[in-house]
């Protein structure tokens, strides 16, 4: 049974296996897994008929064959978009209906008006102890806490404005990680974000990294470099980095 406790660095899918598949798909997500990953990270966003769909951007029309904002359409409606390979726009109960039942699920709430549905979900699957709900929005969050004192809670950087008030958020929310982008690296410098992330740990939070560009995990050997100072890779293409932790010695 796989867990988030793991001695060992976790490896989840980045809106499945993106590189090889159509992005927050169900194809994407059963492939991440059967390719080695221990679970994905996904993206939610509530329907106009309160449903809680897959999707990363604020509209369908970047990775669909429609055009439109998933929060203005039904369910019914977005079924009908085209995702490549056969696939359409997944329900969270349909990732959770088709993954192994110890597969982990980063929840990224886009939509704080998804949250009580997204919890609702994981609840009924009994899946608490294997989901971790991040967001870039705070209040987001902070909505998450106050419904759930159990789930573990992600915040996600996307600037260095919000790295002061992690100390405070830490004990507000009760934070479980921090879920730094790699692009730190190139922002900040190598020694910035190795002094970063050991002051992070200090606090008691696990590291989960993640990266627009995979690139940016192999580049000068940076993954290597923060090797000791992450618990957690989320990658757009699983089978090249279960190679690299595996060579590192981290899997």
């Amino acid at each position: 049974m796989v867990s988030w406790e793991e001695n060992r660095v976790l490896l989840l899918g980045h809106r499945g296996f993106m590189s090889k598949y159509p992005e927050n798909s169900i194809l994407a997500f059963v492939e991440a897994i059967n390719s080695g990953a221990d679970g994905v990270e996904l993206d939610v966003w509530l329907t106009r008929d309160g449903k809680a769909v897959i999707m990363h951007d604020e509209s369908i029309d970047r990775t669909s064959s429609m055009k439109g904002s998933q929060k203005e359409m039904t369910l019914e409606e977005l079924k009908r978009a085209n995702l490549g390979m056969g696939q359409n726009i997944p329900t969270l109960e349909e990732v959770f209906e088709v993954l192994p039942e110890d597969a982990l699920i980063n929840v990224e709430i886009k939509d704080i008006d998804a949250v009580e549905e997204a919890l609702r979900i994981t609840k009924e699957f009994n899946a608490l102890d294997r989901v971790m709900i991040s967001s870039f929005n705070i209040e987001a969050l902070k909505k998450v806490r106050g419904l759930n004192g159990r789930i573990r809670i992600g915040l996600l950087i996307d600037s260095e404005k919000t790295v002061p008030m992690i100390p405070r958020l830490k004990d507000e929310l009760g934070l479980w990680s921090l879920n730094v982008p790699l692009e730190a690296i190139p922002l900040l410098g190598i020694e910035k974000t190795l002094q970063a992330l050991r002051w992070a740990r200090s606090l008691g939070l696990k590291i989960a990294l993640w990266a627009e560009n995979d690139e940016l995990f192999y580049r000068n050997d940076n993954l290597l470099r923060l090797k000791g100072l992450f618990d957690i890779v989320i990658t757009n293409d699983v089978e090249r980095m279960a190679a690299y932790l595996r060579d590192l010695g981290l899997r």
